[in-house]
C-alpha cells in the first residue's frame, strides 16, 4: 500500500468555494466514505486542527490528506474560504491538477466563489462544480445550477447534487473527481523536485513541511538540499497524512506528503521552497509563490517588557506556518519595544495575535490598524508610512497617496441602496453595477483601503442581513487629502494613538478619541489636558479634573488669609507638580481605547 505510487492513479485536488458553503463538512464526509477515519473517531471539522478554527467555524490554515477511493489515490487539500486566507489557497492551488467548487443550493454564486474560481481558471486547472447542501428545504438546484452556467461558463449539467452534511452524492463525485481530474506529470528518473507549501514547527523534531514531489523520489534517510535557503539536510522521515501522519520509504512524483530533515532555523524551510537532491540536484528550482502584499500594519507590544524576545520567537514560527505575515521591530514612547507587523486584512490581523497570545502564551496589546501610505515630500524624495507616527510634518508634504481596492459585492436586489450608501460613505466611486438574475446584484466599486479595513465587513453584513457577499484586491493608489491627528496627554504627544485619517474624518476621531481617553485616565494630583491636534491645530480638548485635597480640614475659623495662604500653597505644588510630572496611562486604557470594536 505504501510503496510509490503509479502516477495514472493519483489525483491531487482542492476544496474551494465562498466561507460556509460546506467546505469541512465535505472533507468530513470523504473522510468517512473512504473509510479513512473509523466512524467512533469521527468528529465535526475533522481537518481543522486549532481550537481557534473550531470555536469560530472557519478554516484558517489549508489541511492535506491522502485517502484511497476504487484503486485510486486522492490526495484532498482543504482550504479556507475567507478573503483574508486567499493566499492560503491560491498556495494549495500550486500542489493541484483540478479542484472541486462548492456552491450553496440555497444561497448560489457569492463573491467569494467567483474570486476562488478564476485563481483555479488562472492556474489552468480542471474544475468540477457541485451544489452543496441539497438537503435544505430553501434549496433550489436547477436554478442555481443555472446561474453556474451562466456566470462561470461551466457546463450546468456537469454540475453534481450533492449533501455534505447526509453524505448524498459523495461517492458520484469522487467519482467525478477521478474520472474529470487529470493525473499529475512528474519524470521518476528525473533530479529530485519538491515544493515545500507550507510548514510547522515541532518543538521536537524540527521543522515539519508539507510538500508536494514534481519530478523524481524523495526518499527517507538522502541528503537533501534546499534551493533558496542553499542548505544541506538529512531526510529524517517521509510521510503521509492518512489524517494520522504514517512515516513512508520514498514519495514518488505527483504524491503529496511530509517531510521532516531536522531543520532548526525556521528561515530555512519556508513555503515555496523547492527542495532537491545533495548528490544529484536539479538544475533548476520550481517558480514557488508570490510574496503576498501585506494591506494593514499595526504594532503588537508585550504587555510586559520582559517578553519582548519571546514575541520575536514567537512571531518567527509563526511565520514558518503563515507567509504572508511580515514584521519588523520598532520602539514607541508609550508602550516600549514592539514590532510593527503587516497583515492580509483585519480577520487576519485578528486571528495572528490570537494565535500568538494562545500557543505562545503571550499578552499583548496591538495599536490602531493603519495601511501604508506613500508621501511626495518638497524636496522631491518618497516615503512609504505605514505607521502614523513616521509621517513627516505636514509642511514638508507635497501630496498623499493612499491605496485603493477594487471590491465586488454581491447582493439581493432589495438591499442595493443601503449598500450603495454604505460604499458612498466611504468616498467610494462605482465602477460597474449588474443584475446576475433578477433577484441578485454585483456591484462593483473602488474604495480607499483605510476605509474597508476597520468595519466594512461588519457594517454590509448587518444592512443586508447577512446576505451580501464581499472580495476585494488592490487597485493601486490615488492622491488624497490626508493628515495626521495626534493626541497629546499634558502637552506631550502619545505615539500610541496618532492616526493618518481623511480631512472630512479627522475632527470626529480626535473628539471620539479625547472623550474615551477622559473616562479611561485615571485622575492624577493636576488637571490632564487630553488634546487633539492636526499640525499645530487643536481640535479638541477635555480634561481630566485633578484629585484635592482637603488642605482646610484643620482650619476651624480664625482669619481668611490663613486659608488663602493655604489654598495659594497647594496651588503652587499642582502647577510644579503639573510641569514635571508625568501622565501614567494603565495598559487597561491602551488595551480599551485601541479596541476595534468601538
Amino acid at each position: 500500500m505504501f510503496d510509490v505510487a503509479d502516477p495514472a492513479r493519483i489525483r491531487n485536488f482542492s476544496i474551494i468555494s465562498h466561507v460556509d458553503h460546506g467546505k469541512s463538512t465535505l472533507s468530513d464526509r470523504i473522510l468517512e466514505i473512504t473509510g479513512a477515519v473509523d466512524a467512533r473517531d469521527m468528529r465535526e471539522q475533522y481537518l481543522d486542527s486549532m481550537d481557534i478554527e473550531r470555536e469560530r467555524g472557519i478554516t484558517i490554515k489549508a489541511q492535506n490528506v491522502r485517502v484511497h477511493w476504487r484503486g485510486s489515490i486522492l490526495h484532498l487539500i482543504d482550504t479556507p474560504g475567507h478573503v483574508d486566507f486567499g493566499y492560503e489557497v491560491s498556495r494549495s492551488l500550486a500542489a493541484c491538477e483540478g479542484v472541486v467548487l462548492l456552491v450553496d443550493a440555497s444561497q448560489g454564486i457569492e463573491a467569494q466563489t467567483l474570486a476562488n474560481c478564476y485563481l483555479a481558471l488562472e492556474s489552468n486547472l480542471e474544475i468540477v462544480a457541485a451544489l452543496n447542501k441539497i438537503d435544505l428545504p430553501a434549496a433550489d438546484p436547477d436554478r442555481y445550477a443555472g446561474e453556474i452556467e451562466r456566470v462561470l461558463g461551466l457546463d450546468g449539467d456537469r454540475v453534481l447534487r450533492i449533501s455534505a452534511k447526509t453524505g448524498e452524492g459523495v461517492g458520484e463525485l469522487l467519482d467525478a473527481v477521478v474520472e474529470r481530474i487529470p493525473p499529475p506529470t512528474g519524470d521518476p528518473d528525473a533530479a529530485l523536485r519538491a515544493l515545500i507549501f507550507d510548514s510547522y514547527y515541532d518543538q521536537y523534531r524540527g521543522v515539519v513541511s508539507a510538500i508536494r514531489v514534481v519530478d523524481g523520489t524523495l526518499r527517507s534517510g538522502a541528503r537533501v538540499r534546499f534551493f533558496q535557503a542553499s542548505s544541506t539536510h538529512d531526510v529524517e522521515e517521509v510521510g503521509v497524512r492518512l489524517p494520522v501522519p504514517t512515516a513512508v520509504d520514498e514519495l514518488g512524483p505527483g504524491e503529496v506528503g511530509y517531510l521532516v530533515a531536522g531543520v532548526r532555523n525556521v528561515g530555512e524551510a519556508r513555503s515555496g521552497e523547492t527542495v532537491t537532491d545533495a548528490a544529484r540536484p536539479a538544475s533548476e528550482p520550481l517558480p514557488g509563490y508570490l510574496h503576498p502584499k501585506p494591506m494593514v500594519f499595526c504594532g503588537l507590544y508585550p504587555v510586559d517588557g520582559d517578553e519582548f524576545p519571546d514575541l520575536r520567537d514567537s512571531l518567527e514560527k509563526l511565520q514558518l506556518n503563515d507567509a504572508s505575515v511580515t514584521y519588523q521591530p520598532e520602539t514607541s514612547a508609550a508602550l516600549g519595544f514592539g514590532f510593527r507587523c503587516g497583515f492580509l486584512g483585519l480577520l487576519h490581523m485578528e486571528i495572528v495575535r490570537e494565535r500568538l497570545e494562545r500557543e505562545f502564551d503571550l499578552s499583548l496589546i496591538a495599536t490602531a490598524p493603519s495601511v501604508a501610505y506613500v508621501a511626495h515630500l518638497t524636496n522631491g524624495s518618497v516615503e512609504l508610512v505605514d505607521n502614523p507616527a513616521s509621517m513627516p510634518a505636514q509642511q514638508t508634504i507635497a501630496e498623499i497617496e493612499e491605496p485603493l481596492l477594487r471590491v465586488t459585492i454581491l447582493t439581493p436586489a432589495e438591499y442595493t441602496g443601503t449598500v450603495m450608501e454604505l460604499c458612498q460613505a466611504r468616498r467610494g466611486r462605482l465602477e460597474r453595477m449588474q443584475y446576475l438574475s433578477t433577484e441578485r446584484l454585483e456591484l462593483v466599486y473602488t474604495l480607499p483601503l483605510a476605509e474597508v479595513v476597520v468595519d466594512f465587513f461588519d457594517q454590509l453584513k448587518s444592512r443586508t442581513k447577512g446576505y451580501a457577499s464581499l472580495d476585494y484586491e488592490a487597485a493601486g493608489l490615488e492622491v488624497s487629502n490626508l493628515v495626521k491627528v495626534d493626541i497629546l496627554l499634558n502637552g506631550q504627544p502619545v505615539d500610541a494613538f496618532s492616526a493618518i485619517l481623511h480631512r472630512s474624518k479627522a475632527e470626529e476621531y480626535g473628539r471620539k478619541m479625547a472623550q474615551k481617553l477622559r473616562e479611561l485616565i485615571p485622575r492624577q494630583l493636576f488637571d490632564v489636558p487630553i488634546q487633539a491636534a492636526i499640525g499645530g491645530r487643536f481640535i479638541a480638548r477635555e480634561t481630566v479634573k485633578a484629585k484635592r485635597k482637603d488642605v482646610l480640614a484643620k482650619c476651624y475659623g480664625g482669619d481668611i488669609t490663613r486659608k488663602n495662604k493655604l489654598l495659594e500653597k497647594q496651588k503652587a505644588g499642582k502647577k510644579r507638580m503639573k510641569s514635571i510630572g508625568r501622565v501614567e496611562i494603565p495598559q487597561e486604557a491602551f488595551v480599551s481605547a485601541l479596541r476595534l470594536d468601538d
